[in-house]
């Protein structure tokens, strides 16, 4: 049992990171099946259309379904182009930036690893290197018989006793694609440890603080959630009990477009102002009005006194 929990607690603590893996084994497993079953070059002039195809449309097509389920993004985007909106600031549209930046980052998980993953494979870059001109030209420039060098480069995927005969060209794409796969993984990986570093170096909250902030930030959604749908069902159930029983509605408050929108704003943290989320800043914020209204109320009651 003691297992259990720790296997769970590890889970919940690295849910991040577990997350993109599975998402980037699901992605292997699927461009496996592609290249093994699915994916059968033409072996002729279409071996540059057809092999780009399956390199690069799925990793397109992972790319909007990514962008398609991530609620972020909605949440961020909903409602900002309404007409009833003024024009957004500068700096407004830079915190949006800033914030869809490392969202559209998160997306790009599937697409770059169908990418390696294919490249590293070989069988699609092949196919589309194999019908390349600027290839054919490259493997096919000291050939007398130029038009049946390129003829039988093009072939190569599907013939493998031409592959056979032409092993050094065959060999030369395969590691052409496998080299462009590492150096694409190493620049992911670069690229991924240099923004990490850039964007804790310039956070404005200390290391423990931003664990802080981000127990705070998953605690409040998993909470939020819960009582968004525990306050429209008693909505519902006084509505249509009102409907179908043909009584007076009771009183009821639900938050106004108003408080709607004040929570939905693009929040950054200030270090001024030691708020974690828009929920916390309105929370606080309207307790203080509050407070001096009502203190402004009693000092007008006891000078009319």
């Amino acid at each position: 049992m003691d297992m259990l929990h720790k296997v769970v607690d590890f889970c919940i603590q690295h849910q991040t990171i577990l997350g993109y893996s599975t998402v980037s084994l699901l992605t292997a497993a699927s461009e496996y099946l592609f290249s093994s079953v699915v994916f059968k070059c033409p072996c002729n002039s279409w071996n540059m259309v057809y092999g780009s195809s399956f390199l690069f449309a799925p990793a397109f097509v992972l790319l909007l379904l990514g962008c398609m389920v991530n609620a972020k993004i909605w949440r961020l985007l909903t409602g900002k182009c309404s007409p009833e909106k003024q024009c957004i600031s500068c700096g407004t549209c830079a915190r949006y930036c800033q914030l869809l930046v490392p969202m559209a980052a998160k997306t790009l998980v599937a697409p770059l690893t169908w990418i390696v993953v294919a490249l590293l494979g070989a069988n699609f870059y092949e196919c589309a290197a194999s019908g390349s001109r600027r290839i054919q030209r490259f493997f096919c420039k000291d050939n007398v018989t130029d038009f049946s060098c390129r003829k039988n480069l093009s072939r190569i995927p599907c013939d493998e006793e031409l592959s056979a005969k032409l092993s050094s060209e065959w060999l030369s794409l395969q590691a052409q694609s496998q080299v462009i796969g590492w150096f694409l993984i190493a620049i992911i990986m670069t690229v991924a440890l240099i923004s990490t570093c850039a964007s804790r170096c310039c956070s404005p909250v200390s290391y423990l603080q931003f664990m802080f902030w981000k127990s705070y930030t998953e605690k409040e959604d998993e909470l939020f959630e819960m009582k968004t749908k525990e306050h429209a069902t008693k909505l519902a159930e006084r509505n249509t009990n009102c409907f179908f029983e043909a009584t007076d509605p009771a009183p009821f408050h639900t938050p106004s477009n108003e408080d709607w929108q004040k929570i939905s704003l693009v929040y950054t943290f200030n270090s001024d102002e030691q708020y974690y989320s828009r929920i916390h800043k309105y929370v606080d914020t309207n307790r203080v009005n509050s407070t001096k209204l009502r203190e402004d109320e009693s000092h007008q009651f006891s000078i009319s006194g």
